[in-house]
């Protein structure tokens, strides 16, 4: 995917022309070679599959350059709105410049759409959903038109009255509002069948809501609205009544009555623990998110976007992109220059995308163009961190954050002020808190969000995000089961220099993903490349804080805890997380999801070929059922004198594909066992197997597959424990079989772009 090589014309929508720029002056760095736009191998993979324009036939027909062109000349377009002598070439090429390279990429949903015929440019919207069947339907059809166009969707349901609460006009009870947001999972289900791009919800209730209790636990069945985040909605009382052990009212949102008084140290609890053993739901702090909203006048904000970073008002959207920060390091240092022009050429752009934009529906559109706001993020903090030599577990670290985010914001408000010297303020200036800070311009009401990057952090080059390194080196796992190391480059870059680069070792990292153990290598290179398995979780908190401080909106972003964490180090981070002024928070304890089958792992076995030993006539043997989530799995274990021999495995419900498989299980179990392969081997091979319907067995374990319940059968037997979950991510991408990453509140494969929020 080679850039033109000389300048050259297309037409544009008004007319006129747009001149491709020479690849000769677009912004070189250390990286950019004759005429070359450098993707990586997987940013290839992402392009080709998500985001590059396809024929009838599903045949790629345009390449990365004639995207980024797309883009730039579509969004440049606006700036003849305001000015019709303007120079859309010089804008696009500015744009064009800024996302070739690899400085600054937009949301998902303006890269696929800029210059088609959807033109749907937003992945941040909320929805109202009021007390009534009219308001709970109208949301689910908008819901529908929102993610059909590649958008995603936020809600409150804290309005909608409690269950077995009357309903006059039936004289029935109300089904409450996890009866509902059933209904919205399944729209969603069907409506992302046929997207480039999935559709994902956000569910909020109050914490002072009677249903809170249900809405904590409703995601514990992981076969359950799997179209949904949810978060809880904590006000600054609720927090205070846990400090102080004291009780806490829970209201009719119908009524505005009391309908009882909980202990809410205890219903604190019950969030810790659910977000311990499953990673939801998350939290996010009502009254600070209030706090620091720009526009109190128009109300309280009750919601955010699905991986909530994005507060907004119903029928708001936000266009959100990300600055790479590994560009802007220059021999060792931050490039303030260079970031200024950036953060600047950024605020131009996305201001023109609410222009650019076309809207799923007419409220929205009002809306945004009433609060014109944007949300500038980063991502390649990481990256950054690395190129200047600072571990991102250190104060040097967080002082670097704050320092990066307030030049950020306050190059961002400037440049939103200039805009609206040139085209106006936002329509809803007056009385916002711009106004009454007795600042005269804005464009715009926001212009900062960090965001989790996912894909585009992909097609950057770029670590997510202000997330850590996932991993130095792992195993992708490609077609037909070949398998691939993946090195971080600026890792591989140091081992070489310094003399301590081989494969073998570079495989040894990727059985773990973590340096900080491997003695060889130089004490300052473990120190510095720290893996998010590496940092403890007040060192995720710290770093999410010091970004916060600078952030119009809120901020994405994962606090990640080893598998043997326990609930009390999930309480006492949700405690900080209060008295630090965040707005939300999400953890994810390892393995406490989804298990990882392909992350990292050892080298295969040399093959041996092993006849067994024949079946013997008499065995000896005990049979258990185990819950699965595709129904009650029967499991016999027999013995003879030599000891375990044989397996035999049967669904309750018999018949199909799935019982054959079951029964091939067991047949390939216990010719293995009668080869004399111990069943310990067995048990570790096929424990944490993941298929689509995992279930919650009795005692609170988790059954992720028929597999898995077998191997927790055969260690009951056998009477050994079963392995502790590996370091995980989010299990495999269902797309390409690659490794997922926990990036707040979504899993994205870095192999070829998969997402799910």
């Amino acid at each position: 995917m080679n850039q033109k090589s000389s300048s050259s014309e297309i037409p544009s929508k008004s007319g006129g022309a747009v001149k491709i720029p020479e690849r000769s002056s677009v912004m070189q760095d250390e990286k950019e070679i004759s005429g070359e736009l450098l993707l990586s191998p997987n940013a290839l993979v992402v392009l080709k599959k998500r985001y590059l324009k396809k024929d009838d036939e599903g045949a790629v027909i345009e390449d990365a350059s004639d995207m980024f062109l797309r883009v730039a000349e579509t969004i440049a377009q606006v700036d003849r709105q305001y000015d019709p002598e303007a120079s859309v070439a010089a804008t696009a090429r500015k744009f064009y410049e800024m996302m070739t390279g690899l400085y600054f990429m937009p949301n998902s949903p303006t890269l696929m759409n800029a210059g088609r015929e959807l033109g749907q440019l937003s992945a941040c919207f909320v929805l109202p959903v009021d007390d009534s069947i009219d308001s709970i339907f109208e949301a689910i059809k908008q819901t529908a038109l929102i993610h059909k166009s590649g958008g995603g969707t936020g809600f409150s349901f804290s309005r909608i009255r409690p269950s077995n609460d009357p309903v006059m006009s039936t004289k029935g009870v109300a089904s409450g509002p996890i009866s509902f947001m059933n209904i919205f999972d399944v729209a969603t289900e069907t409506i992302k069948q046929g997207g480039t791009r999935r559709g994902a919800n956000m569910a909020i209730l109050r914490v002072d809501h009677p249903d809170i209790e249900k809405f904590i636990t409703c995601k514990n069945d992981t076969k359950r609205l799997t179209n949904f985040n949810i978060s809880v909605g904590l006000t600054d009382a609720f927090m205070e009544a846990v400090k102080a052990e004291a009780e806490f009212s829970l209201i009719n949102p119908r009524t505005g009555e009391q309908v009882k008084r909980v202990k809410a140290p205890a219903l604190f609890d019950l969030i810790v623990e659910s977000a311990w053993s499953t990673g939801e739901p998350g939290i996010i702090f009502l009254d600070a998110i209030n706090r620091h909203n720009p526009l109190p006048n128009l109300g309280e904000i009750e919601s955010t976007n699905p991986c909530g970073e994005q507060p907004l008002f119903p029928y708001e959207s936000c266009n959100l992109g990300s600055l790479n920060l590994a560009k802007v390091v220059k021999d060792g240092q931050v490039d303030y220059h260079k970031l200024s022009e950036i953060v600047r050429t950024a605020v131009h752009f996305l201001d023109n995308v609410i222009d650019a934009n076309r809207f799923p529906l007419d409220l929205i559109r009002e809306n945004t163009l009433a609060n014109r706001k944007i949300g500038m993020g980063v991502m390649g903090f990481a990256d950054m961190l690395l190129k200047l030599g600072i571990p991102y577990n250190s104060e040097e670290a967080v002082r670097v954050a704050e320092e990066v985010m307030a030049f950020i914001d306050k190059q961002s408000k400037a440049a939103s002020s200039i805009l609206a010297d040139k085209r106006g303020n936002f329509p809803n200036f007056p009385g916002s808190s711009y106004d009454n800070l007795g600042l005269e311009r804005m464009r715009n009401a926001t212009t900062t969000t960090i965001a989790p990057t996912g894909t585009i952090s992909i097609i950057a080059g770029a670590s997510s995000g202000i997330e850590p390194l996932f991993a130095v080196s792992y195993v992708r796992r490609v077609l037909e089961g070949e398998e691939l190391v993946e090195v971080h480059p600026y890792f591989e870059e140091i081992a070489k220099r310094r003399g301590f680069h081989s494969a073998e070792l570079m495989r040894r990292i990727a059985e773990s993903g973590s340096i900080c153990d491997i003695q060889e290598i130089p004490q300052d290179v473990r120190r510095l490349f720290v893996t998010s398995h590496d940092i403890t979780p007040q060192w995720h908190l710290r770093i999410q804080t010091a970004f916060q401080k600078y952030t119009d909106n809120a901020v994405s972003k994962t606090v990640n805890f080893p598998h043997q964490a326990e609930a009390d180090d999930v309480r006492e981070v949700y405690l900080q997380a209060f008295e630090l002024g965040l707005k939300g928070v999400t953890i994810y304890r390892d393995g406490s999801r989804d298990q990882q089958v392909l992350s990292f792992g050892k080298e295969k076995p040399e093959k041996q070929y092993i006849a067994p030993r024949p079946r013997p006539q008499r065995t000896t043997g005990v049979t258990e059922y185990i819950k699965t989530g595709c129904g009650k799995l029967y499991v016999t274990v027999n013995k003879d004198d030599l000891g375990f021999c044989e397996v035999f495995a049967q669904m309750g419900k018999t018949g199909g594909c799935a019982s054959s498989q079951i029964e091939s299980a067991g047949r390939l179990i216990s010719l293995a066992l009668r080869s004399g392969v111990k069943i310990e081997a067995i048990i570790k091979q096929i424990s944490g197997l993941r298929c689509p319907s995992p279930c919650w067995n009795g005692g609170g374990n988790q059954v992720l597959s028929c597999p898995d319940a077998i191997a927790k059968v055969l260690s009951h037997v056998a009477e050994v424990d079963p392995p502790a979950p590996a370091l995980t991510t989010m299990g495999a991408c269902p797309d390409c079989g690659g490794s997922m990453e926990q990036e707040g509140g979504c899993a994205v494969c870095r192999a070829c772009g998969f997402s799910k929020c």
